[in-house]
Formats: C-alpha cells, sequence, structure tokens
C-alpha cells in the first residue's frame, strides 16, 4: 500500500543531504526559535583574496571527510544565539535535498561540536519553503524516501 504524505510536513529531527558538499544523511534538528540556519565546521578561514576555506564537522563525526571547500560568495552577519550571545559569523549559501526535493538555502558556519546535531534549520528557511512542524515526527521525510513510499500529487 502507498502512503501519501504532505512533503511540506517536517518533524522536529529528520536527515538531509547537501550534494554541494558531499555530506549524505546528516541529521539535523528543526528549530522554529531559530531564525537562522546553521551548519557545523571545525575550520572557517578567509583568505586575504576574499575566499572562505571550510572544513565541515568534525573528525569525531562519522561523516568526516577533513576536505576543504572554497567559497568565493559569502557574507557576514551577527547572530544571536540561544543563549543570548552575539556572534559575527560566516553565510554561504548551499543546496539541501530533503526527501527527492533540492533547496537553496543559507546557513551560518560555527563550531557546533558540542551539539547532538551537527545542522540546525531555522525558520527563515522552514516559512521560505513552506514547511509545516510536527514536532511529534522524527525522521519523517528520510524514511519516506527510504522506503520509496512517497507519492506526491
Amino acid at each position: 500500500m502507498e502512503t501519501k504524505i504532505n512533503p511540506n510536513i517536517i518533524g522536529r529531527i529528520d536527515k538531509a543531504d547537501f550534494p554541494r558538499i558531499n555530506l549524505k544523511r546528516i541529521r539535523v534538528k528543526i528549530d522554529t526559535g531559530a531564525y537562522t540556519s546553521a551548519i557545523h565546521c571545525c575550520k572557517i578561514e578567509e583568505t586575504p583574496e576574499n575566499i572562505l576555506k571550510v572544513i565541515f564537522l568534525d573528525p569525531d563525526d562519522p561523516k568526516y571527510t577533513g576536505k576543504i571547500y572554497l567559497f568565493k560568495k559569502y557574507s557576514k552577519k551577527i547572530i544571536k544565539s540561544s543563549n543570548g550571545e552575539r556572534e559575527e559569523r560566516f553565510i554561504i549559501s548551499t543546496k539541501i535535498r530533503f526527501h527527492w526535493r533540492l533547496y537553496t538555502a543559507e546557513f551560518s558556519l560555527t563550531f557546533r561540536g558540542d551539539m547532538r546535531y551537527p545542522v540546525l534549520i531555522g525558520r527563515k528557511f522552514l516559512a521560505e519553503h513552506h514547511f509545516i512542524v510536527n514536532p511529534q515526527l522524527r525522521n519523517y521525510l528520510h524514511q519516506m524516501q527510504k522506503t520509496n513510499k512517497l507519492s506526491m500529487d
């Protein structure tokens, strides 16, 4: 029996792919209290030539590759963290895939090594792409992709 779901519903925790930075099935936390989305990096360096050098995740993460990614297009923004502290962060735009849909999203780059989830999805992304969060669901879209039962009209 085929299961119909609303692909705009997302649970409080899911998994996503980041095809441009070769990360697959990365655990993400959906956080409607956060405005900006964030991704964990162990190294962020701005060169004198205005190129951003980034290593995503860290050696403790099983999905860590150690590969350096270069970004020519990026910006800086002051981000207020959940504990009220303000921090200047680099912002990049990249692709993120939930089930079979590919989205463009902005992510602030930060160290999240002490957090359970390396990626935080904020309400800016959720609103732009018309997601509805159901906090009772976990890995909802990932499971639909995994079991190949997604049916969209």
